[in-house]
């Protein structure tokens, strides 16, 4: 039977670069999971396709039409007066504040029209009109 050496004995190494490994992925997986879990509080309508497309994150007011003419302010149903009114007050407050309006395709191109000549009206001149991305 042969036994060690007791003087050829190695120190034990770390070994950190799969570690290294590990934690990049952990990053790029929480990095990516977080982009997902991110979601605008508004009700569904088939909107409209547009290649081109953006995404803009800074929005004060997130206004949703519906095929039947109803307003939604994020998820919550709005009269006309009381959205323009609140967009209004919120639009003296803040130098930044911009509306993005969601309408269903098959809705009546006036009615969208006659929504943003009413913000107009009241100075909100920070105006936007929300897409599907179909070109990506």
């Amino acid at each position: 039977m042969r036994l060690r050496d007791r003087r050829a004995w190695q120190k034990p190494e770390v070994i950190i670069i799969p570690m290294i490994d590990i934690m990049f992925f952990l990053l790029v997986f929480f990095m990516m999971s977080t982009l997902y879990m991110v979601q605008v509080k508004t009700v569904d309508v088939d909107m409209p396709q547009a290649a081109s497309a953006e995404t803009q994150l800074a929005v004060s007011y997130v206004v949703t039409m519906k095929r039947d003419g109803s307003l939604y302010l994020e998820d919550q149903p709005v009269t006309e007066a009381a959205l323009l009114d609140r967009a209004a007050a919120e639009n003296q407050r803040s130098a930044k504040f911009s509306v993005v309006v969601r309408a269903d395709q098959g809705l009546d191109y006036g009615m969208v029209v006659g929504l943003l000549d009413k913000f107009k009206a009241r100075g909100i001149t920070h105006i936007g009109l929300a897409a599907a991305d179909g070109g990506r």
